[in-house]
């Protein structure tokens, strides 16, 4: 048993309610699962090495991704893509209400449009009934960058109240349309302002809400920009799919993602390591050690947890709440945990190989009981 995954009153979060809607066969908003999104960096006229993209993402965990359809050509491509496609494909819109239509029409399960960008009334008429004839749900998508000029007019720069008066702008257009399978995002690049929209248009609608924050930057500094935004959010309640922006590898973007919810208690997928930062009281090199293990143990996909302890300061108390563990001791051994009990001497040079294969073990272990659960 592990229970580092048991729920107490001080690390309950309760999530804001929101309505449910669908994005193909997944549930976002209600009471289902808060989703991970990602985007193709591709050209999305490049079927191959999109569908090559979309599927490595899939296999890191995303939920959804989105695909940009910049012109004619991506939006034929998208019809190959969406055929291939392991996961629900969200089509990016920006402008043109004639990709939007051909979007529809080519499968995609979602738009990510601002309804009053693309066009006069009728041609936004037009949009709705081709995501209603093909059972396409839409994001609105506000962004601080790109706000419409009469906004910036009136309040001489990108805040929260312009953002949030943008976004409720394009769900009266959705909704004086008859159309209510939508989610809504208001991203922005600064933390403290994406936070303020968020939390302003989280209390005034009870649509879905999609978390980002954009533009956050590269690989570290955007992981920690997006941890702290999306964290603050989501430890508040407010959040139903998020997609973290990184100027990097997009699955690196899926990872990050799950870690944010993984940290919050939001959701469980794949191996929790809980290791130290090592000094020289480490009975084993830890760094090498626990990269090695996130390698190794990239394909589990069952929520479970490992402990990476240099020495027993701190190691058997980390292996009490965690489903498999070793502690450093001395001589070039340690301690193995299971289910947060001593179990058995290991020697250092065989850690590697044995973890994973307890890993291995407990993961097979806690399918089989889900399994039996189900039945």
């Amino acid at each position: 048993m592990s229970s580092l995954h048991s729920i107490r009153p001080w690390r309950q979060i309760d999530r804001r309610k929101s309505r449910q809607i669908m994005v193909g066969n997944v549930p976002v908003g209600g009471d289902a699962p808060i989703t991970v999104q990602t985007m193709t960096n591709t050209d999305s006229s490049d079927v191959a090495a999109t569908v090559a993209q979309v599927q490595a993402c899939a296999e890191a965990g995303a939920d959804i991704v989105r695909v940009s359809t910049p012109d004619e050509s991506s939006t034929k491509a998208l019809r190959e893509i969406v055929k291939e496609s392991p996961v629900p494909i969200v089509a990016d819109i920006h402008f043109h209400y004639k990709r939007a239509i051909e979007a529809a029409e080519a499968g995609a399960a979602c738009l990510r449009i601002n309804p009053g960008n693309i066009g006069d009334a009728s041609r936004v008429r037009e949009v709705i009934k081709a995501a209603k004839d093909h059972g396409c749900s839409i994001r609105i998508g506000v962004n601080a960058g790109s706000l419409e000029k009469h906004l910036l007019d009136k309040y001489a720069e990108p805040c929260p109240e312009a953002m949030i008066e943008s976004g409720m702008d394009h769900i009266r257009i959705l909704q004086d349309n008859d159309f209510h399978e939508f989610k809504i995002s208001c991203k922005a690049s600064d933390v403290f302002l994406a936070a303020a929209a968020y939390q302003g248009l989280a209390e005034i609608t009870d649509a879905p809400i999609h978390l980002g924050i954009t533009e956050a930057g590269g690989l570290t500094s955007g992981t920690i920009k997006s941890a702290i935004g999306l964290g603050n959010l989501l430890w508040s309640g407010i959040g139903d799919t998020i997609r973290v922006s990184l100027s990097a590898d997009p699955v690196e973007e899926v990872k990050v993602g799950y870690e944010i919810l993984k940290s919050l208690g939001l959701r469980h997928r794949g191996v929790n390591i809980i290791s130290c930062p090592s000094c020289a009281r480490q009975g084993f090199d830890v760094i090498k050690t626990v990269e090695a293990l996130e390698k190794r143990l990239e394909h589990i996909r069952t929520p479970m947890s490992l402990s990476i302890i240099g020495c027993v300061v701190n190691g058997p108390g980390e292996a009490l709440m965690t489903d498999v563990g070793f502690t450093g001791g001395g001589a070039g051994s340690g301690m193995v945990y299971l289910a947060g009990k001593q179990s058995h001497k290991l020697s250092n040079d065989q850690m590697v190989e044995h973890i994973v294969e307890q890993v291995e073990k407990r993961a097979a272990e806690i399918e089989a009981t889900q399994s039996e659960a189900a039945e």
